[in-house]
């Protein structure tokens, strides 16, 4: 990148910096988002590529009008430049121009895109020049059975577009790979270097059409969102009255409830019945006996009744232990069941 004596980096070095540094930023362990370093290494790589880039166009090594046979083998790898470019751009991290970073890239991409299709350079479709508008905008679109037909055919061909540009990736990548060492150490022909950088921008073509699909998803979403903010509030008929924080408060279930919402009630009681009736008794309002205690609560009133045949049977009462003992005498002559038979056939 250190330019020498009254001259600069040569085209070749120009290039060769920028995808050096794109490749160090995206085989880096290091995240994009969170280490300045990558961030100076992109910041570099667009630099040199950008010079790159404003150079070719200067020697105006491309036209449209021409075939890919008039491209001289050594040139054919400066046509990588736009896509390096579209790739560097999206490692930037400036969430306040991510808008702008996704336009620039899609750009580029399809710059790119463009030159490969002029030449001939693999069989594809030139996506729009431009990012698809927000859903919902303008004219709606046809509706009906015929536009889900249509969709879903489209979404078909998609999916196969797809798959085949996945397979082809691949046999690209496995191809380039096995010619890569012959064509970095020299010993390669001219045959075998054009073959090489060929198969390099097929490969980008493939990634290319990736991001540009990509970037138009996000494009779409990050202008709703913007949208959605630059709306306007509804408007009120008076000024929303800004009210104080109410502080936080706890109801408990006796004293504090009390004090907040009142017992329900004017009076709230002083003494137990019981002893209400004492104090009556005392003053000679109620006769001399006491109230009958009452059962705890939770216990029936069969419950009631066994633990005071039990407390009779404790004292020997006899009336109680003669009618235990007549009734256990009935049981033993009379079986369960005993004079139950009718409708027995």
């Amino acid at each position: 990148m250190a330019e020498g004596a009254g001259s600069g980096p040569r085209l070749s070095e120009l290039l060769a910096a920028g995808r050096r540094l794109w490749e160090e930023v995206e085989n880096g362990e290091e995240p994009s988002s969170g280490a300045p370093g990558v961030q100076e290494k992109v910041r570099q790589g667009l630099e040199a590529l950008q010079r790159a880039a404003a150079m070719v166009a200067q020697l105006e090594l491309f036209s449209e009008n021409e075939d890919v046979e008039e491209i001289a083998s050594a040139d054919l790898k400066y046509l990588l430049v736009p896509a390096l470019l579209g790739a560097l751009t999206l490692k930037q991290v400036d969430l306040s121009k991510r808008l702008q970073h996704l336009e620039s890239a899609r750009s580029h991409f399809w710059r790119f895109l463009q030159l490969c299709s002029s030449y001939g350079l693999g069989s594809f479709s030139l996506p729009p020049g431009s990012p698809p508008a927000e859903e919902g905008a303008g004219s709606p679109g046809p509706s009906g059975p015929a536009a889900a037909q249509a969709s879903l055919v489209a979404m078909a061909s998609n999916r196969q577009a797809k798959i085949q540009r996945y397979k082809q990736k691949k046999e690209l990548e496995n191809r380039l790979a096995s010619m890569r060492s012959c064509v970095e150490s020299g010993q390669a022909d001219e045959d075998q270097i054009r073959e090489f950088h060929i198969l390099q921008i097929q490969r980008w073509i493939n990634t290319s059409l990736e991001e540009i699909e990509s970037i138009d998803q996000e494009i779409i979403i990050l202008r709703s969102r913007g949208a959605a903010k630059q709306s306007p509030a509804p408007a009120h008929g008076t000024a929303r009255q800004v009210r104080a924080p109410m502080k936080p408060f706890i109801l408990t279930r006796d004293a504090a409830q009390a004090k907040v919402f009142g017992a329900g009630y004017p009076s709230l009681p002083t003494v137990t019945v019981d002893d209400w009736y004492e104090q009556r008794r005392r003053q000679g309002v109620m006769p001399g006996q006491s109230l009958p205690q009452r059962a705890p609560a939770g216990i029936t009133d069969e419950e009631l009744q066994k633990q005071q045949q039990e407390k009779k049977e404790e004292e020997d009462d006899e009336e109680t232990l003669q009618k235990a003992r007549n009734w256990d005498d009935w049981k033993d002559t009379h079986p369960r069941g005993y004079g139950n038979r009718q409708n027995t056939g």
